[in-house]
């Protein structure tokens, strides 16, 4: 196939050939989303609003964000994990990782958290026992938290008792829900899985590999094995037998895309859209430019946020986000929630490939409107900063 198929296929996978919903964007809105993805990452960092709210809005349009946690925390039909990094995911997924958790409590992975469950045996099972007896704790409410030396400054300090859950997360004996502040409060597992998923067999490492990459294929529409591999960041070597055998059994298919220079494999079932309509704003670690690689060859995006570079060396701007316009990636913007003010400001505003100009900016614009929606404010604020800016600035 050639790129620009490619790149169609994937986004018609992803939901953005669908139509936007004409009313009110629902639950059910949300819940279809997610089974197209089955994973969404996590962030905590709220400077536009908390990254786990923006993909639903990416494909759906404006909705009301409280809907991801009333259906992740609240009627608990999704679950937290980690899988692509910490991430949300369908209560069915659950038994598809146990493979991972039981890793994990043999030391395979997260070796340091292994070492204090190794180490503190009897106050990790005191840490578990609290939980089971309270039902729900937060780090901070353990009767005995056990802080670890030092003066508690630096956003790393953790105490052990705050380990012993986490530990307690990863192998999963507990679950997480959030509450106020995106803070996390652990709960036992059985608290928020289902009895009847919880009591369903355990399938092999095979077979639950083989469903992941399955899954990720489908989501993908088309993709390299390392995409493959990365979308529930799996070992790629280990997933390669996976793929041979879902293609074995027509599956999933090989495919060549021009330009790429490397082998791929595709969902046969996947669709070509003709087109793909509309302009919206892409999290940083939305699943179309999450794998920096991908997005660079699918779009020839050169993609980075710059929180952890310096002022100085910025090129682009502190918290950077794609715009996407009828399936391709037009500019980039550094973007910011001012609460207080009740104003999106627009930071930096650059055109892709030199094309900063008029119709450029009106057909960007429309996504800073539907952003503004999102995060509930009525003003935006375009800021003098990048060559995309005099011609949004007359838009606002």
């Amino acid at each position: 196939m050639s790129a620009d198929v490619a790149r169609r296929v994937a986004l018609g996978a992803q939901g953005f050939a669908d139509k936007r919903p004409t009313g009110k964007v629902d639950r059910r809105h949300l819940r279809r989303v997610m089974r197209r993805l089955n994973v969404i990452q996590l962030d905590s960092i709220p400077i536009i609003i908390r990254t786990q709210h923006l993909p639903f809005h990416s494909r759906l349009g404006p909705y009301r964000p409280e809907l991801v946690d009333d259906i992740a925390y609240a009627r608990d039909e999704w679950f937290e994990a980690w899988a692509h990094e910490a991430s949300l995911l369908p209560v069915e997924s659950e038994p598809l990782f146990r493979w991972t958790r039981d890793r994990a409590r043999e030391g395979q992975t997260w070796k340091s958290l292994s070492e204090v469950a190794r180490r503190e045996p009897g106050y990790v099972q005191a840490v578990l026992d609290e939980v089971r007896e309270r039902g729900a704790l937060a780090g901070g409410e353990l009767s005995d938290p056990r802080p670890l030396p030092g003066d508690g400054s630096g956003w790393w300090h953790r105490s052990l008792g705050v380990l012993a859950l986490d530990w307690l997360f990863r192998v999963g004996e507990l679950g997480v829900r959030r509450r106020g502040n995106f803070e996390k409060v652990f709960s036992p597992i059985e608290d928020i899985i289902p009895a009847d998923i919880l009591a369903a067999p355990t399938p092999s490492v095979v077979e639950a590999q083989r469903e992941l990459c399955l899954q990720a294929v489908r989501a993908l529409g088309v993709g390299t094995d390392k995409e493959i591999a990365d979308w529930f960041r799996l070992s790629v070597k280990e997933l390669r037998p996976r793929l041979a055998e879902l293609a074995e059994a027509g599956r999933i298919v090989p495919a060549e895309v021009k330009g790429w220079g490397t082998p791929a494999w595709a969902d046969p079932a996947a669709s070509i859209p003709r087109k793909i309509h509309g302009a919206t704003v892409l999290s940083p670690f939305d699943p179309v430019v999450w794998n920096r690689d991908r997005a660079l060859r699918m779009f020839d995006f050169d993609y980075r946020i710059e929180i952890y570079v310096p002022e100085a060396k910025r090129r682009w701007g502190y918290y950077v986000l794609p715009i996407m316009v009828d399936g391709r990636l037009v500019a980039r913007s550094c973007i910011k929630t001012d609460r207080d003010a009740e104003i999106l400001r627009i930071r930096t505003s650059w055109a892709e490939d030199g094309h900063a100009d008029a119709e450029t900016a009106e057909r960007v614009a429309p996504a800073f409107h539907d952003l503004a929606k999102l995060v509930g404010v009525d003003e935006i604020e375009i800021q003098p900063v990048g060559d995309l800016a005099p011609h949004l600035a007359p838009l606002f």
